[in-house]
């Protein structure tokens, strides 16, 4: 399973859910950016330091935008909101089938519709807490 993780500038959200579902499946895992601002950079500082906190080290990662490429590199697209899936459908070849659905499907007891962007809140331990249940629905979805 190739399992794509995507947010709006790829330094907060979607590098945070790559590095913390590589920590519990085997599934290969990317994630990527709608927007290219941040190309090449690696993921923000104070969400990479909340991360190692809790002992996740993703310094490796690199931003990169999405492309519709991804669409056929991926079995799974995964958006943090409903402006990235807006974004990520947007480019979706014709004919494509690959599944793209929102982080939060995979905890619906939070009630949340969203990963909040932390990079705007500041709330780089609650954003973690949330990626870490949908890790958690996700990997049980996937292994079933």
């Amino acid at each position: 399973m190739k399992v794509l993780f995507v947010c709006l500038g790829n330094i907060c959200r979607s590098p945070s859910a790559e590095g913390v579902f590589r920590e519990m499946s085997t599934a290969i895992t990317d994630s990527a950016g709608t927007a290219g601002w941040h190309v090449g950079k690696p993921p923000y500082g104070p969400m990479q330091e909340a991360a190692k906190r809790r002992g996740y080290d993703f310094s490796d990662l690199r931003a990169r935008q999405f492309t519709a490429q991804d669409f056929d590199r991926f079995d799974l697209i995964i958006g943090m909101d409903a402006s990235n899936l807006a974004d990520i459908e947007r480019l979706r070849p014709s004919g494509n089938e690959t599944p793209v659905r929102c982080f939060t499907d995979y905890a619906p007891e939070t009630g949340m519709q969203e990963v909040p962007d932390p990079y705007y809140t500041r709330d780089f331990d609650g954003a973690l807490d949330l990626i870490e249940i949908c890790s958690r629905g996700l990997q049980a979805e996937i292994s079933d």
